[in-house]
């Protein structure tokens, strides 16, 4: 019985060391991509502070209203690792863009293309976008985005002010992109399991898809990421997404 019982404790012990040394390699990825985060999104914000300036003055001359824009966005905070996996909250923040639209332009448009799209009703979709671009997952020649914004859309570089939210830890360099609280009033269950990892500014969709899957696919990229997901993944989205940019691939 005292026999049975080491061997009972040994094995228990085992299964302990085994779960404490994946939840310090867990820990340690975030802990890396955490330092990362700060790191880049600093140099960033450094090195390109004056373009940014630059941008910002260009949007406010060409139409009246602020150079960011602020909007709620979904995102998910890491609150503890259990036997090697990171549980989240799912919480709501501001999220900073530089303003592509005009001054307080309308986004019914907008709720109903992403209610489309949720849904693959390509009907819907081809209903604002017209039958030539039925095809197109966002919206095209939307006449609420300035001629700035067009090109700032294009080159993603609408999106250089989300470095504040990643230095903030907010957001993270790569992760699902962070949605917006109506999208997410018309997920299916599954889609949610994209809701548990920080939104990043870029991503396994943003870097292999973007505007050309469907959501179903967006969401199947952003949960294969984050079941995967490891600081060798992260390197390598982050080296292919300025070329992503360079190429305006996707972008509206």
């Amino acid at each position: 019985m005292q026999l049975s019982q080491t061997i009972y404790n040994k094995n228990a012990a085992q299964s302990q060391i085994k779960a404490t040394a994946v939840n310090l390699r867990t820990l340690a990825y975030f802990v890396t991509k955490r330092a990362i985060d700060i790191v880049a999104a600093s140099f960033v914000l450094l090195v390109l502070g004056i373009p940014m300036l630059i941008i910002a003055m260009l949007i406010e001359i060409e139409t009246p209203g602020s150079a960011i824009f602020a909007q709620e966005r979904v995102t998910a905070r890491r609150k503890r690792i259990v036997n090697g996996k990171a549980e989240f909250d799912v919480v709501t923040f501001t999220c900073y863009k530089f303003r592509t639209m005009y001054k307080d332009a309308s986004s019914e448009m907008h709720k109903a293309f992403v209610k489309a799209f949720i849904k693959n009703d390509a009907s819907a979709m081809a209903a604002i976008n017209g039958a030539e671009n039925a095809e197109v997952k966002k919206i095209v020649n939307d006449p609420r985005v300035t001629l700035i914004g067009k090109f700032l859309r294009k080159t993603s570089l609408d999106e250089l002010p989300q470095f504040i939210n990643v230095l903030k830890g907010e957001m993270t360099l790569v992760g699902p992109r962070p949605c917006i609280p109506y999208e997410v009033e018309e997920y299916e269950t599954w889609h949610k399991q994209r809701l548990q990892a920080t939104g990043g500014i870029t991503g396994l969709w943003q870097v292999s898809a973007r505007s050309a899957a469907d959501f179903d696919g967006m969401c199947k990229l952003d949960i294969e990421y984050i079941q995967s997901q490891s600081l060798m993944t992260d390197i390598k989205l982050i080296l292919k997404t300025p070329l992503v940019m360079l190429f305006g691939r996707g972008g509206f």
